[in-house]
């Protein structure tokens, strides 16, 4: 937008951290990128337009804030730390005066999170503690229906699983209930020399557009549902592992051929498609036996 940020590199950094006297902590996940030219590809990944609003989570000393703030209509940060959130705007104020006014802080759990002030979040761009990356994801994408697309940098392994397709040993949970919102694919590897405190493990981005779930008579926790029940025991078929859900080994059976799904397959072997129409045919769902339909 024509707007410039100075941006904070490792020295900028550790000097406003011993500022604030902010130990990064393990308990909250802290990682804070020290490295501007991994800012700006996130960024660009992220395919922002001019008018986006963009939420991010986690800013923490502002690293990624700043070149967001100079690229689109409005941030909105939400930072868990209270010390943190109180020094970003002054961070912005000083080192992107002409675009400080486009940022918003909300100081809460970004897991706690059920609406946020003006206009509705369009991206979510984010470097996502490691722990908690795949829930707080799912959380936002249900919670605010207006995201049509994010950017997250998370643990490399977490960001396979992430976008992973059917098929293998990598899919499971967290990438069938993100292909609900919508389509997500790796958008490259990050370096642990980013970072400062350098994790053990690399990172990976994760890149992701929003989409139309499957049609289903079913809810989302009712397909979610499902797919925990299959995944929780991944190596059983569907049959015994879904017999829990359904109610008997047999009903389950009944509710998988009902829904074009063989019973001796796996849960690493469906797409979320599938899983849709298997809850279609689950107790809370038919009211009925699965037969009368």
């Amino acid at each position: 937008m024509g707007e410039t940020s100075r941006l904070l590199g490792p020295a900028e950094v550790r000097a406003l951290a011993g500022r604030l006297g902010i130990r990064p902590t393990k308990t909250l996940g802290q990682n804070f990128v020290i490295d501007a030219n991994t800012v700006r590809r996130i960024v660009r990944s992220a395919g922002l337009a001019a008018d986006d609003v963009v939420l991010e989570v986690g800013p923490g000393l502002g690293s990624l804030t700043l070149a967001l703030v100079a690229e689109v209509r409005r941030v909105v940060a939400v930072e868990i730390d209270p010390v943190l959130a109180a020094e970003l705007p002054a961070t912005v104020a000083a080192r992107a005066p002409g675009v400080a006014d486009r940022l918003e802080v909300v100081r809460a759990d970004a897991m706690k999170v059920t609406d946020l002030p003006g206009p509705a979040p369009t991206a979510l761009v984010a470097n996502l503690p490691y722990n908690v990356a795949v829930p707080v994801v799912l959380h936002l994408l249900a919670t605010l229906p207006s995201l049509r697309s994010a950017l997250v940098m998370v643990q490399a392994e977490v960001a396979d699983r992430m976008a992973a397709p059917p098929g293998g040993k990598v899919y499971g949970v967290p990438s069938v209930k993100l292909a609900w919102f919508g389509e997500a694919r790796r958008a490259g590897a990050v370096g642990r020399a980013v970072f400062w405190p350098a994790p053990n493990v690399d990172s990976g981005l994760v890149a992701f557009t929003g989409r139309e779930p499957p049609p289903t008579r079913a809810t989302r926790e009712q397909v979610f549902a499902v797919v925990d029940a299959a995944f929780a025991q991944r190596r059983k078929t569907l049959r015994a592992a879904l017999a829990g859900w359904a109610g008997s080994a047999p009903a389950a059976e009944e509710a998988l051929r009902a829904a074009g799904v063989d019973p001796r397959a796996r849960g690493e072997a469906l797409d979320v498609a599938a899983f849709a129409r298997i809850a279609e045919y689950g107790p809370s769902v038919r009211g009925v036996d699965p037969g009368a339909r």
